[in-house]
C-alpha cells in the first residue's frame, strides 16, 4: 500500500486514524493501547504490498529485541563477559546485515562472481538452485528499516541508551508505517519519549493532515506530472531523441525524483504529527545546494547522518590525515551507491559523488566559494548528469543516453541536434516545469506552510486534496521510486 493510492487515502487511513482518536487519552494504559494498534496497523499496511514479508520483519524484531537486551544485561566486566557482550553484538550485526546482503545484493553478487568466471574460463555456477531469483523479490523498504534496527542495535552496545524492555514499543518503533517504507531514517531516541506517553490534540491533527495534502500535492500533482515526461522517452527510445530532449528529459527526471521523495517525507512528517510523534525533516533546498558537498547534507538528511554516525566516524573520519579521510569517503560512498541499489550503475553514480566531493576538498569548493556565479552551472550539470546515472540501470543503455547528452564526444550512435520534439514536448510540459521550479523556491515553499493555521491555507490545502484526488481516480499514479531501495 502507498500513501498515494485510495486504497490508503479513502479505506486505510479514515478507519485507522478513527479507531486510533477513539482511544482516551485519559485512560492510564492509552499509549500500550495506541502502540499496539499502531503495530497491527504497520504489520497490515506492509502485507497489503509484500503479505510474505511480514514474518521477515517480525523475525528481525524479536532477533534483534533479545540479543540487544542481552548487550545490555551482560555486564560482567571480564575478559570473558566482554567477549559475550562482542558476541551478541557480532550476531545481530550479522543477522541484519546478512539479512540485506542476502535479498537484496545476492543475485547480484553471484551473477558478477558467475561472469569473472566465464571470463577466465571457469566453468562454475555459484548461484544456489533452489532460490530462483523470480521468487527471491527484495523485500519493499528493507533498507530503510534495516538501517534503522541497525542504528538502535550499535546504539545500544556502546551504552548510548538504555535498550527497550518492552517488545511491543520496539516493534512499534521499527514497524510504523508512516516512515516504514522510504523513511525518513528514525532514530529510537527521536520517537522514545511519544511512545511511551503522548497526547493527541485537534492542532496537531490539522497541521498533521495539511502537512500529508501538501506532499500528496508534491507527488501526484507535480512528479508524477513531469515523470510521464522521462517514461515518454524510455518509450520512444534513447537513440531517437535529441540533445535538447535528452537535457529535457534529465532535468524532468530530476524534478520528479525530488518531488516524489520529498512528498513522500512530507507525508510521513504529516501522519506522525497525526499520530503524535515529531518525525525528522529529510530535505531542505537541496537544488538551492552551490557544491556536491552542500547538494548531500540538504538531501536525504537522515540518510546521510546515519552514514557520518554509523560508517564514516566510526572509521575515523577526518582525524587521522588525508589518505585516512580519502578511505573513509570512498568507502562511504561505495555503500551509499550500493544501498541504493544492486547494479553497477548506482556504484557508478556514487563513485562520481565521492570524485566530486574529494575535488571540492581539494580545490574546487574554495573556487565556487570565491566565485559563487560558477555553482549555478556547476550544478546544473551534476544534478541531472548524475540523476541519468541514477535513474539508467542498464549500462550501454546509459551510454547511448549520453551519447544524446554529449553529442560532441565521439559514441557508437550519430548525434540528433533536431529541436522539433524538445519543442512539441516543451509545450506539453511547460506548466510541470514552471510549477516544479517554483516549488524549488524557499519564499514560496515557507509561504505555504505559514498559511497553513490559517483559513485561506484548509482552502489551499482543501483545493489540493480534491484536486490530487481527481488525478488519482484518473489512474494518473507512479510507484514512489525510493521503495525499490
Amino acid at each position: 500500500m502507498v500513501f498515494s493510492s485510495l486504497e490508503f487515502i479513502i479505506g486505510f487511513m479514515p478507519l485507522f486514524f478513527l479507531i486510533y482518536y477513539l482511544i482516551p487519552d485519559k485512560w492510564e494504559h492509552s499509549v500500550n493501547a495506541r502502540n499496539l494498534l499502531l503495530f497491527i496497523g504497520s504489520l497490515l499496511f506492509y502485507a497489503y504490498g509484500e503479505p510474505r514479508y511480514v514474518f521477515l520483519m517480525l523475525a528481525s524484531i524479536v532477533i534483534n529485541y533479545l540479543l540487544t537486551v542481552q548487550i545490555a544485561d551482560e555486564r560482567n566486566l571480564s575478559l570473558a563477559g566482554k567477549r559475550r557482550r562482542k558476541r551478541y553484538f557480532a550476531t545481530a550485526l550479522f543477522f541484519n546485515v546478512g539479512m540485506l546482503f542476502f535479498f537484496k545484493y545476492y543475485f547480484f553478487v553471484a551473477h558478477n562472481i558467475n561472469r569473472l568466471l566465464y571470463w577466465l574460463s571457469m566453468s562454475a555456477d555459484v548461484t544456489l538452485p533452489y532460490l530462483p531469483e523470480v521468487q527471491l523479490s527484495n523485500p519493499i523498504g528493507i533498507s530503510f528499516y534495516t538501517f534503522q534496527i541497525m542504528s538502535y542495535v550499535i546504539d545500544v552496545y556502546y551504552r548510548r541508551y538504555a535498550p527497550e524492555r518492552n517488545l511491543l514499543t520496539l516493534g512499534t518503533y521499527i514497524s510504523m508505517f508512516p516512515q516504514l517504507i522510504a523513511g525518513p531514517i528514525v532514530t529510537f531516541p527521536e520517537v522514545e519519549r511519544r511512545l511511551h506517553r503522548r497526547r493527541i490534540s485537534a492542532k496537531s491533527f490539522d497541521l498533521g493532515w495539511k502537512t500529508f495534502i501538501l506532499g500528496l500535492a508534491a507527488k501526484v500533482l507535480i512528479a508524477n506530472r513531469i515523470g510521464i515526461l522521462w517514461t515518454d522517452i524510455e518509450r520512444i527510445g534513447y537513440e531517437s531523441i535529441s540533445t535538447p530532449l535528452a537535457w529535457m528529459g534529465a532535468f524532468a527526471y530530476s524534478f520528479q525524483i525530488y518531488f516524489d521523495f520529498y512528498g513522500y517525507s512530507l507525508m510521513a512528517i504529516g501522519l506522525g504529527r497525526m499520530l503524535g510523534f515529531s518525525l525528522p525533516e529529510n530535505f531542505k533546498d537541496p537544488y538551492l545546494a552551490r557544491s556536491a558537498t552542500d547538494f548531500w547534507r540538504r538531501w536525504h538528511i537522515t540518510l546521510g547522518r546515519w552514514f557520518r554516525t554509523y560508517l564514516y566516524i566510526p572509521l575515523g573520519g577526518s582525524r587521522k590525515g588525508t589518505l585516512c579521510t580519502f578511505r573513509n569517503i570512498f568507502v562511504v560512498w561505495l555503500f551509499t551507491g550500493m544501498w541504493h541499489g544492486a547494479d553497477w550503475n548506482f556504484i557508478l553514480w556514487g563513485m562520481i559523488f565521492f570524485v566530486l566531493l574529494m575535488l571540492e576538498r581539494a580545490f574546487l569548493g574554495k573556487v565556487l566559494e570565491k566565485v559563487p556565479l560558477l555553482s549555478v552551472p556547476y550544478m546544473l550539470l551534476v544534478i541531472p548528469v548524475s540523476w541519468v546515472i541514477f535513474a539508467i540501470t542498464d549500462l550501454p543503455r546509459l551510454g547511448v543516453y549520453f551519447s544524446r547528452l554529449f553529442p560532441f564526444v565521439p559514441m557508437q550512435y550519430a548525434s540528433n541536434v533536431n529541436t522539433e520534439d524538445f519543442l512539441r514536448y516543451g509545450q506539453v510540459y511547460i506548466f510541470s516545469f514552471v510549477t516544479a521550479i517554483l516549488f524549488c523556491i524557499p519564499w514560496l515553499k515557507k509561504k505555504v506552510q505559514g498559511m497553513l493555521c490559517k483559513t485561506t491555507g484548509t482552502i489551499f490545502c482543501t483545493a489540493l486534496f480534491l484536486l490530487s484526488i481527481y488525478f488519482l481516480a484518473q489512474g494518473l499514479d507512479n510507484p514512489f521510486l525510493y521503495y525499490r531501495f
